[in-house]
């Protein structure tokens, strides 16, 4: 009995699951897609005027879904969340003016969506980043303006763009480095486009012109649905094809820095700074090319990123048109910021940059020099010490020889007295003698009757020092 209501609730769930909205068609069969797994196709498709919303009820395994000329203005959060089998999307001639940016959250199987004929005055392409697999995105005849440049970061994997039939007057250069990206630019094989251009009040200048010259040359990545494309914002040009204008020429971009080295101490703040001019206004980018390469800084060197990296903290501005300047700010300045820093300026006509190398210098590398004059000092007193040591003995050993020469000088036959008397003069300076009374030669010579000794070897180095100078 259990097991037989189980089954039932299966089979209901099951046919909720199944269901098909009210006022859709739903049709089941064969995939016939290689990639799907072996069950049942399903596509639903909407087209009653009467719909004003998206429907809720569309069976988890709709591999496509069609909404057609109803009344939905609006595609709300997380519309499709439980459709994560979906393949095809087509939102095509409605009143969809607005659309959320998570509207299509958990598509991650998406190939094509479609919304043609709606009344779109902007689209949110971070949303793109929601269908991963994303190839078609049509969004032919609506009222679109203006197309951002951060819409280059979430159309990369984009092969069929239509913005044919809409408002839009220029191209972001990021999309046209997208597109036609320079040599170098393009990591793995070139990625073929299609691009509908066509039928949008066009200010034809050089971008524009530049798009149309690289998409007939022979192997380019992009093909234009339709080349003829129309000048209608151009002074005196209003509704003269591209082809006849008569356009300015593109310039490649040149850099100017405001330092090309730059010397810092540790700790500080510092901004580096370049110039930029070219037409179309050319982007800039900062990149950290190599590091700072010092003997007494390999432990940080070793453990730096890997370069050459891009820079995200930087702020740009265009002053004028063809003119752009950039900053980069590095605050509390250590040894792994140092290095070779590149601004990098790029537009359609080509690419230029500018070196700027940055050293740091601070108290921590002069920290090995005392150790080092110590042990010089150390050893130059050493030998000082030794050459003084030796100077000493040698001294000595003249003296002491000085003294046995003059004993040896004397006569045996001159008497004690008379070689006291006789010496003494000579081992005073003459600047040193006093005049000696009777009574003082007899103290001396009495004095000197006695054996003399021999001195010891200190007082023979003054007696020598004090005479022999």
């Amino acid at each position: 009995m259990f097991l037989l209501l189980l089954v039932q609730i299966l089979q209901s769930g099951l046919l909720a699951v199944r269901s098909c909205p009210s006022s859709c068609a739903c049709s089941y069969g064969n995939s016939g897609i290689a990639e799907l797994r072996p069950y049942r196709f399903v596509m639903v498709q909407c087209s009653d005027p009467g719909i004003s919303a998206v429907p809720i009820n569309v069976p988890a395994d709709t591999v496509k879904l069609r909404l057609e000329k109803t009344l939905i203005s609006r595609v709300p959060r997380a519309a499709f969340f439980n459709l994560s089998e979906l393949r095809f999307l087509w939102l095509t001639y409605n009143s969809i003016t607005s659309i959320h940016p998570s509207s299509f959250v958990n598509l991650k199987t998406l190939r094509e969506l479609r919304l043609d004929g709606n009344f779109l005055t902007s689209f949110p392409w971070e949303g793109l980043r929601d269908m991963p697999r994303l190839q078609t995105l049509g969004l032919h005849n609506n009222r679109l303006s203006i197309l951002p440049a951060h819409a280059a970061l979430f159309l990369l994997n984009i092969t069929y763009l239509d913005l044919s039939s809409n408002r839009l007057t220029i191209l972001p250069a990021e999309l046209l480095d997208l597109w036609f990206p320079l040599p170098g630019q393009q990591d793995g094989p070139v990625q073929r486009r299609i691009l509908g251009l066509h039928d949008n009040p066009w200010l034809c200048d050089c971008q524009i012109s530049m798009v149309m010259s690289l998409s007939m040359s022979v192997g380019s990545p992009v093909v234009l649905m339709d080349q003829l494309l129309i000048c209608s914002r151009a002074l005196g040009q209003s509704g003269v094809l591209l082809t006849q204008a008569e356009l300015s020429r593109c310039m490649r971009p040149s850099v100017q820095p405001a330092a090309t080295r730059v010397i810092s101490p540790l700790g500080s703040n510092v901004i580096l700074r370049c110039d930029a001019t070219g037409y179309p206004t050319p982007t800039l980018t900062w990149i950290k090319t190599s590091a700072y390469a010092d003997c007494c800084q390999d432990n940080i060197l070793a453990n730096s990123d890997q370069l050459p990296r891009n820079l995200e903290s930087f702020l740009q501005e265009s002053p004028r048109v063809g003119v752009r300047w950039s900053i980069i700010t590095l605050n509390g300045l250590s040894y792994k910021d140092a290095g070779e820093y590149r601004c990098q300026a790029r537009n359609m006509a080509g690419i230029s940059e500018a070196p700027i190398k940055l050293k740091v210098v601070g108290v921590t590398r002069l920290s090995r020099l005392p150790k080092r004059k110590s042990q010089k000092t150390s050893t130059k007193s050493s030998s000082k010490q030794r050459k003084a040591n030796q100077t000493t003995t040698t001294t000595n050993t003249a003296s002491t020889k000085e003294n046995q020469r003059l004993q040896n000088m004397i006569p045996p036959s001159i008497n004690k007295t008379q070689t006291s008397s006789n010496v003494v003069p000579k081992l005073f300076p003459v600047d040193k003698r006093r005049k000696m009374n009777s009574s003082d030669v007899k103290k001396k010579t009495q004095t000197s009757i006695k054996p003399t000794p021999v001195p010891p070897e200190n007082s023979a180095t003054a007696l020598s020092s004090e005479t022999f100078v």
